[in-house]
């Protein structure tokens, strides 16, 4: 069975656009034309259109992409350079989530104080310390 970009947009939540922009940017040279010069997708091409969607989900480049997406259409001897590839957007991907997580931790202390029954006075503790510390390293005063 053979989908339409039309069902393919459905299927997959992206737009006709963004599904001709990936294609005119070399990700879709596995999907076929059918007699009329439509796109005719695969369910095979919908799996690799999902690793697509996640990869750049998750931040790799157009550029990289096309990489491996030359690599899954050099066949299995590119293995090798798949999980190179894979690898390494891995562990760019988990620096970013620990980045995330670092962030996440000071909204939700923010959030802890703000939520707090004396967060007026809190709020005022914090701009006190910042005010005397600035001039006790005898730093210009921001806050006047």
């Amino acid at each position: 069975m053979t989908y339409a970009i039309k069902e393919v947009a459905e299927k997959t939540g992206l737009s006709i656009y963004t599904l001709r922009f990936y294609d005119k940017q070399g990700l879709l040279p596995f999907v076929s034309r059918d007699s009329s010069g439509y796109r005719a997708f695969t369910e095979g091409d919908l799996h690799l259109l999902k690793t697509i969607c996640c990869l750049k989900n998750t931040g790799m480049k157009i550029a990289d992409i096309r990489q491996y997406i030359g690599y899954v259409m050099a066949g299995p001897t590119s293995i090798p350079q798949r999980q190179a590839l894979l690898h390494a957007h891995r562990q760019a991907i988990a620096r970013q989530q620990a980045l995330i997580q670092t962030n996440l931790k000071e909204v939700d202390r923010k959030l802890a104080l703000y939520d707090a029954p004396n967060a007026a006075d809190l709020v005022d503790q914090e701009l006190a310390f910042a005010k005397a510390e600035k001039i006790a390293n005898h730093l210009p005063n921001p806050f006047n």
